[in-house]
């Protein structure tokens, strides 16, 4: 619960950055913590606290999560370097 509503603490902070710089690092820190939640996720799942059907769509949808931060981070760098 804590890492899952991390991500979108950080993403809201990162709208409100004072520069480039704090942006990515709150979009990273963001970032980790989905990978962090990606991790508890399948956790659940193996030790049958989720079902495969419940797992799965959480999980896809994590992932789609991540791949959206890496896309605003490698934009972001990208105007910048």
């Amino acid at each position: 619960m804590r890492s899952g509503t991390s991500i979108g603490a950080n993403v809201n902070e990162a709208v409100r950055a004072q520069s480039t710089a704090d942006f990515l690092s709150k979009m990273h820190i963001a970032l980790k913590e989905a990978g962090e939640t990606e991790y508890w996720i399948k956790l659940l799942e193996k030790t049958d606290y989720l079902s495969k059907v419940q797992a799965a769509g959480i999980l896809k949808d994590c992932e789609e999560l991540i791949k959206i931060l890496l896309s605003i981070l490698k934009t972001t760098k990208g105007k910048n370097f």
